[in-house]
C-alpha cells in the first residue's frame, strides 16, 4: 500500500467505487480507495440493485440518466461485462388524480433533461404488466429504461477501470484514525500503515458516522432495516415471454421485479424498524438483519390484492439488510460542513439506481470545485445544527413508511416536529398560523382563518388560494406583520472586513454607516455561489462597526463555509454567526411607518429613515436592528430582534397596529408578492449553473473593479453570450401554477425549465420564472408551458409587473 495519495477514498460500495472511477475520469489517477472488508459487503451487496430514470428534480434525474448510460458502457464491455437488465420498464402507479398530477409533473420535468417518461391510465397499466389487478387504480408513470443490476459485478467493473487508470484499490483495510494537519491535508491511519492524503471522501455506507466521529463530525444518516423476498417460479412470468416491468406501489407501499423465473417483492410497511443506532458489531460484514415477515404482513395482504399471481407461488428466499437514509431522503454528496479537503458520498437510500452519478458529481466537486449541475438537492450543508442522528431517525421512519408518496406541494409532514422554534412559536399558533418548515425552523405558512380549516394538498389552486389573496390585500392596502425565522445572520468585524467583501461580491459594496445594500458571490467559474444582504452597523454600545452578513435560513453552513475559506491569514476579519440569537419581524404596507413610529422612539420619516438604511432602535422595551428593506414590493421594514426579547418586540408591534388594522400573513403571501417584483430566490432561481448576467442580475456586477472571485471567468463568459436567459411568464390559466422543472416550449421544442411559479394577487396574473434560450426571452415572445400534462400558453413579460418604478417600497 502506498504511503501517499492525492484522494483517500474511504469505502468499497458503490458510493466508493463509483466516486474512485470518476476521479479518474476527471484526470486525477493518484487516488485510492480503502475498504474494510471486501468491496460490496455493506449495504451494496444486498441491494434490489433497481436502475430507474425517475426523479422529482431535474438534478437526480441526471444523475440517474448517467448512471444509465456508463451501466450499458459497462455492461457492452467486451473484457469485463456487468449483468443489466435494461430496459424491462416500469410502472409508478397511483390511484388518487394529486398522484396523477404529480407523475404529469414529473414527467414534463424529466422531458427538459432528454427523458422520455410516459402518463398512462388503468387499462394500459395492466396491459403492460399482466400480473396486476387494475382495481382501485386511476394509471400511473411509465419508465422504459426501467431495469436492474449485478451490484457486485457493477463495483468490480468500476474499481476495476479506476486501477487501470492508475488508482489504488486496498481491501481488508480498516480505518483507525483520521488526523487532520494545520494545511488541510490529512493523515489516513489504517491496520496496515499510515497514509498521508490531501483530500479525503467519507463513503462509508451505514458506517459512515464511525468514519465521520474520526474526523470529529456526524453526519445526518440513519439505517432502516428492508427487507425483500425471491419467490419461486410463477408460471405466468415464463408464459409471458418478455420480462416483467418493474413495479411501485404507493397504494400497498411494495415494489417488485422479475427475478429469473419469479419476482424479487420488497416491502416497505408501517411498523418498520431503524437499525444501528446503538452501534454496529464490528464484525457486521456480508451480513443480514433476521428475517421478520410478520412485520410485512399487512403490506403483502395489499400485494397479495394487487398481484394475486403472489398467492399461488412459495417464498424462496428472505433477505433482510439495512440501508441508509438521510432527513430528506436524498443523499449527503459534496464538502463536509465545517471541514476543509473533506467530502462524503453518504446517506445513499437508492444507491445503486444513483450511485454512478453521485461519484461522477463528487469528482467534479473535488477536481474542479463546481459540478456541472447544480447540486443543491444532495448537498450536505443543506442541514444545519439539527440534523442529528436522532432527528435523521425519525424522519427515515417518516419517509420509509411515504417511499413510494411523494411529498405534493407545500407538505410539511410531521415526524420530528416542532424541531427550531421562537419564543413566538406557539402564541402564533394560538392566533392560527398554520407552519411550514425552513431549515428545521417553523415558519408561518399562512392563517387559518378558521380553527378547523384543512387544506387539500395538491398541485393545483386549492383553499389556501383566497386565504393567501386576503393576506396579499391586507398587506397591500393596509399593514401586515410576519415572523421570518431562522434567517442566516453573520457579524463581520475587523479592519478588513470592507476590502474582504469587495473581494468576495461581484458588485458594489455599502461603505457608508447606517447603509444596507445586496450582493452576489461568484465562484471560480464566474457562476452564482450566494445572495447576501449587506449592512453596515456603526458603532454602538451594542458592538463596535460591523457589518451583518445575511442570507436564505438554508445557506448557514453553505456561506459559512465559503467565506471562511476565502479568509487570508493576513486579513482583520472575524465572522460570528447570529442567525439562532436573532429572529426578523417584518413590518409591510403602507401603514408600516405610521406602527414603527408607534412602536419604536425617533424619526421614522422617509428623509430621516430612507429605503436601504439600518438603525439600532428598542421597539417598545426591546432591542432592534431595523432595516428599511423588502421582500415584498411595499413600504417594508425588517425588524431583527435577540430571541430573547422577541415576544416584548411582537407585543408592542401588535399593540401598535390595532388602530391600523394590523394582520398577520405568512410565506405563501411573501412568495406571491416577491415575484410580482422581480425578486430571486437562492437555490430556486440563483442557481450554480448560470452567471449573473444570463439571471438578469446585470445591474450588480461591477466589472470595472480590480479584482472579484470569479471575475476572470466571468469575463470569458461574457465574451461567449449567455446559455440561457431568466425571463418572467405571465401563463394563461387560473387551475394551477406553474411548477419548478416544468418544461417551457416553442411549439414542439422544449426551450427552457420553470424555477418558480405562482399567483400574483396584485397584479392578477399567472407568474413563472424560467430559464430560456437567450433567442426567445425579448418581451412578448409566445412560448409554452407544461401544467400538469397541457401545454398551456405563456408570454414573456418584463420582470417585475407590480410597481415597476419601484415607488411603494421608497415611499
Amino acid at each position: 500500500m502506498r504511503d501517499q495519495a492525492r484522494v483517500v477514498v474511504i469505502g468499497g460500495g458503490i458510493a466508493g467505487c463509483s466516486t474512485l472511477y470518476h476521479l479518474t475520469q476527471e484526470g486525477w489517477t493518484d487516488v485510492m480507495l480503502i475498504e474494510r472488508d471486501e468491496l460490496t459487503s455493506g449495504t451494496t451487496w444486498h441491494s434490489a440493485a433497481q436502475v430507474t430514470n425517475f426523479g422529482m428534480t431535474q438534478t437526480m434525474v441526471g444523475l440517474k440518466s448517467h448512471s444509465i448510460a456508463l451501466y450499458k458502457e459497462l455492461r457492452d464491455d467486451p473484457d469485463y461485462p456487468v449483468g443489466y437488465n435494461h430496459g424491462d420498464g416500469g410502472i409508478r402507479l397511483a390511484n388518487t388524480q394529486a398522484q396523477m398530477d404529480g407523475y404529469r409533473h414529473f414527467a414534463s420535468m424529466a422531458a427538459g433533461m432528454g427523458v422520455e417518461l410516459e402518463v398512462i391510465d388503468a387499462i394500459e397499466c395492466g396491459r403492460r404488466h399482466p400480473l396486476i389487478s387494475t382495481d382501485n387504480l386511476l394509471g400511473g408513470l411509465w419508465d422504459p429504461t426501467d431495469g436492474h443490476i449485478d451490484p457486485a459485478q457493477l463495483c468490480q467493473a468500476l474499481a476495476r477501470r479506476a486501477r487501470l487508470a492508475g488508482a489504488e484499490v486496498n481491501r481488508h483495510t480498516p480505518v483507525t484514525g483520521l488526523t487532520q494537519h494545520p494545511d488541510h491535508s490529512w493523515t489516513v491511519h489504517t491496520a496496515k500503515g499510515d497514509v498521508r492524503a490531501e483530500i479525503v471522501v467519507n463513503a462509508g455506507g451505514y458506517r459512515c458516522n464511525e468514519i465521520g466521529a474520526m474526523m470529529g463530525v456526524s453526519h445526518p444518516v440513519a439505517s432502516m432495516e428492508h427487507q425483500y423476498f425471491l419467490t419461486e417460479d410463477i408460471p405466468a412470468i415464463t408464459e409471458a415471454r418478455h420480462r416483467m416491468p418493474l413495479l411501485r406501489c404507493p397504494i400497498s407501499d411494495y415494489y417488485c421485479r422479475q427475478e429469473k423465473g419469479g419476482l424479487l417483492i420488497g416491502f416497505y410497511e408501517q411498523e418498520c424498524r431503524t437499525w444501528g443506532m446503538d452501534g454496529i458489531d464490528p464484525h457486521f460484514s456480508n451480513a443480514l438483519c433476521p428475517d421478520d415477515l410478520d412485520r410485512v404482513t399487512d403490506v403483502l395482504e395489499g400485494a397479495f390484492a394487487r398481484m394475486p399471481a403472489l398467492m399461488e407461488t412459495g417464498i424462496r428466499e428472505v433477505v433482510n439488510g439495512p440501508i441508509t437514509y438521510t432527513i430528506d431522503g436524498a443523499p449527503l454528496v459534496g464538502p463536509i460542513p465545517g471541514k476543509r479537503n473533506a467530502f462524503c458520498i453518504v446517506g445513499l437510500r437508492a444507491g445503486l439506481g444513483e450511485g454512478g452519478g453521485h461519484g461522477w458529481l463528487l469528482a467534479q466537486q473535488i477536481v474542479h470545485g463546481e459540478a456541472e449541475y447544480d447540486n443543491w438537492v444532495i448537498d450536505p450543508r443543506r442541514f444545519t445544527g439539527h440534523a442529528t442522528v436522532e432527528l435523521t431517525a425519525l424522519k427515515a421512519v417518516e419517509d420509509y413508511q411515504n417511499e413510494f408518496r411523494f411529498h405534493l406541494p407545500h407538505e410539511h409532514r410531521p415526524a420530528g416536529r416542532p424541531m427550531k422554534t421562537t419564543p413566538l412559536t406557539t402564541f402564533l399558533a394560538s392566533e392560527g398560523a398554520e407552519f411550514g418548515t425552513v431549515n428545521g425552523w417553523e415558519r408561518i405558512d399562512y392563517i387559518r382563518p378558521s380553527p378547523d380549516f384543512e387544506e387539500t394538498l395538491s398541485f393545483r389552486f386549492n383553499e389556501v388560494h383566497a386565504v393567501v389573496a386576503e393576506e396579499v390585500n391586507a398587506v397591500a392596502t393596509g399593514v401586515g406583520l410576519t415572523e421570518v425565522s431562522g434567517f442566516n445572520r453573520f457579524e463581520l468585524t475587523g479592519a478588513d472586513t470592507h476590502a474582504f467583501l469587495d473581494r468576495m461580491v461581484c458588485g458594489a459594496v455599502p461603505r457608508k454607516p447606517g447603509r444596507v445594500g445586496l450582493g452576489y458571490l461568484l465562484n471560480h467559474h464566474g457562476l452564482l455561489k450566494a445572495e447576501a444582504t449587506l449592512a453596515n452597523i456603526p458603532a454602538s454600545d451594542r458592538g463596535p462597526d460591523r457589518v451583518w452578513y445575511g442570507s436564505a435560513a438554508a445557506s448557514e453552513y453553505h456561506d459559512m463555509d465559503w467565506l471562511v475559506s476565502h479568509l487570508r491569514p493576513e486579513e482583520d476579519v472575524r465572522i460570528r454567526s447570529l442567525t439562532n440569537a436573532q429572529t426578523i419581524l417584518v413590518l409591510a404596507g403602507p401603514r408600516a411607518r405610521d406602527v414603527l413610529s408607534a412602536a419604536a422612539r425617533g424619526d421614522w420619516t422617509r428623509e430621516a429613515f430612507p429605503w436601504l438604511s439600518i438603525r439600532e432602535a428598542h421597539v417598545g422595551i426591546a432591542p432592534a436592528t431595523v432595516l428599511g428593506v423588502s421582500f415584498s414590493g411595499e413600504l417594508a421594514y425588517e425588524i431583527h430582534v435577540p430571541n430573547e426579547s422577541l415576544h416584548a418586540a411582537y407585543a408592542a408591534l401588535r399593540r401598535a397596529g390595532e388602530p391600523h388594522g394590523l394582520r398577520l400573513f405568512g410565506s405563501r403571501a411573501i412568495e406571491s408578492m416577491r415575484l410580482e417584483k422581480g425578486f430571486l430566490h437562492w437555490k430556486a432561481d440563483i442557481l450554480t449553473e448560470f452567471d449573473p448576467f444570463e439571471t438578469g442580475l446585470d445591474r450588480f456586477v461591477r466589472l470595472q473593479k480590480p479584482d472579484f472571485v470569479g471575475k476572470p471567468a466571468l469575463l470569458a463568459r461574457s465574451e461567449t453570450g449567455p446559455r440561457r436567459k431568466l425571463v418572467t411568464l405571465v401563463v394563461d390559466t387560473n387551475d394551477a401554477p406553474a411548477h419548478a422543472g416544468a418544461s417551457v416550449r416553442a411549439g414542439a421544442d422544449i426551450v427552457g425549465t420553470v424555477t418558480s411559479g405562482d399567483w400574483g394577487h396584485r397584479t392578477g396574473l399567472n407568474l413563472a420564472y424560467a430559464f430560456v434560450e437567450p433567442t426567445l426571452a425579448s418581451t412578448g415572445t409566445s412560448l409554452a408551458v407544461d401544467i400538469l400534462g397541457r401545454s398551456v400558453a405563456a408570454t414573456v413579460i418584463d420582470s417585475g409587473p407590480y410597481d415597476p418604478s419601484f415607488a411603494r417600497m421608497r415611499s
